[in-house]
């Protein structure tokens, strides 16, 4: 006999239905499995056969053929468990129903016929609502996931007796059952007013936030880099809707998502180690998934110890740092992932770290100085925004207390800065003033007659390049914002320039 089920699989961030056919015919015991499925899914046979047999149901002993259609697509992922399994079981007359087509089916299998979490749900859910499937069975870890996407009916089950119960008589079991509590305790959130001094770095930051600018901070070690960095997602604002559904679907795409979770609603903070390679950065695989740079989307990448960095990692950002988004081409298709995020990255000023230092002596001769500045390519310097000194911090600012501004204060003049620029970039693709390009960038930022005699002199003064120069204005148009003003004026202009003097 044949039953048909459908289910979904994920290539990117995007879902796509597969189609699950399983036949039971007489024959020698043989379980087959074909339709391009790679290891993980080949040994759901052992599983599913487990599964049945301990959940009490007969495993027939005939030969068993399993096609996942579309042929031509590879199929990864534990699951497909489920599907198939309910799948044989159609075959062999336990479930009553042959033919599932108002059900995607998803979730793996433990060897008693428990159902574990799955990875995409939410874009599944999104491209079941798309393709107008009434329903979705699926892991009860995964419900609130669901949940975001309404219109669709979804059916929560723990073990495949409770799939099969849902499959023969869809009100056994109650669709969109009430809400579990999954309150947690407040975060810990790290603070701006614990931070002691380094009042320029501090208004770096702030501006960053505001504009969506990226940042270096160049500073020995003990400065409070990585302190103040933590604490950027703090003074951002708040996820919107939208931005929280990308952020979610990116994180259960890459199998991170907590399990009870529905959306994600702080910005995320990644901060990979500096031994990452260029794949695990970008993302990629034979089935593509999500690096760090997709997974910092809508949030911070911190990169500490830039120059420790590989090169070819380094340079695999200069894409994404300019487009938001990276492209990973496969034989079969093209995935894109979105990785528009505020590049936060810190570095030693020297080798040893303790150049220009007032008190520890610096033993780097200028050749090593040299080859570890140049391990970041002026192209790459060129996409930072901003680049600001972090001194070492004085005696007396370690022993009294600290009195520094609080996040929420600092993000409030954020938010004010924010609301100016969604004003500004209305229906336009550009967010914030970071993602201006072209003709935008002088409507929006052409400085005044101070502004452009100041701009003008530091041109020649500096060696600004054209992308330098760009940006120069970006960040004149976040500073004047932050003040409220619509004009760029001079000593905008200024401000943004003191950030690139560093180089």
């Amino acid at each position: 006999m044949l039953a048909s089920l459908r289910t979904a699989a994920l290539f990117g961030v995007e879902a796509y239905t597969v189609h699950v056919e399983v036949d039971v015919s007489f024959g020698m015991p043989h379980f087959t499995m074909v339709g391009l499925p790679d290891a993980s899914v080949r040994e759901s046979r052992d599983r599913v056969r487990s599964a049945i047999r301990n959940c009490g149901y007969e495993f027939p002993p005939h030969r068993i053929t399993v096609n996942l259609s579309p042929a031509d697509v590879r199929k990864a992922g534990a699951s497909f468990d489920l599907p198939i399994a309910l799948g044989v079981l159609a075959a062999s007359g336990v479930v009553r129903r042959r033919l599932v087509d108002d059900l995607v089916l998803l979730g793996e299998l433990s060897l008693d016929g428990a159902i574990q979490p799955a990875r995409g749900v939410l874009p599944i859910a999104a491209a079941a609502r798309r393709d107008r499937v009434p329903g979705l069975l699926l892991p009860c870890a995964n419900l609130e996931e669901a949940r975001v996407v309404g219109g669709i009916k979804v059916y929560p089950v723990e073990s495949l007796p409770d799939a099969v119960a849902v499959l023969n008589d869809p009100n056994a079991l109650p669709a969109d059952p009430e809400p579990r509590s999954t309150a947690t305790a407040p975060a810990d959130t790290p603070d701006f007013s614990e931070v002691r001094g380094q009042a320029l770095v501090k208004r770096a930051l702030e501006v960053a936030a505001a504009g969506g600018h990226n940042i270096l901070m160049v500073g020995p070690p003990g400065s409070g880099k990585t302190m103040m960095a933590r604490r950027l997602p703090g003074i951002l604002p708040p996820l919107a809707f939208d931005e929280s559904l990308e952020v979610t679907s990116i994180h259960s795409v890459a199998g991170i998502l907590p399990p009870g979770v529905g959306l994600l609603r702080t910005r995320p903070f990644r901060a990979p180690h500096h031994t990452i390679s260029d794949v695990a950065l970008v993302g990629g695989g034979s089935i593509p998934r999500p690096g760090e740079i997709s997974l910092a989307h809508n949030g911070v990448l911190f990169l500490d110890e830039m120059p420790e960095f590989d090169r070819r990692v380094l340079e695999v950002l200069r894409q994404p740092l300019e487009d938001g988004y990276v492209t990973i081409a496969r034989a079969s298709r093209t995935a894109v992932f979105p990785a528009r995020f505020v590049l936060v990255a810190a570095m030693n000023p020297c080798p040893c770290g303790f150049l220009g230092d007032p008190v520890r002596l610096c033993r780097c001769t200028p050749p090593d100085i040299q080859r570890y500045r140049n391990r970041i390519s002026g192209p790459l310097r060129d996409r930072i925004d901003l680049i600001v000194d972090v001194p070492s911090l004085p005696a007396a600012h370690l022993t009294h207390p600290p009195d520094s501004e609080p996040s929420a204060v600092i993000c409030e003049r954020v938010v004010r800065a924010r609301d100016r620029q969604a004003n500004r970039f209305a229906g336009r693709r550009a967010r914030v003033n970071a993602e201006m390009h072209g003709r935008a960038t002088w409507r929006h930022a052409r400085p005044d007659a101070d502004g452009a005699r100041i701009l003008e002199a530091a041109i020649q003064r500096l060696n600004l390049s054209a992308r330098g120069y760009d940006r120069v204005l970006k960040v004149a148009r976040t500073v004047a914002d932050l003040a409220g003003r619509d004009e760029v004026s001079g000593a905008d202009i200024a401000e943004a320039l003191q950030y690139r003097l560093i180089e």
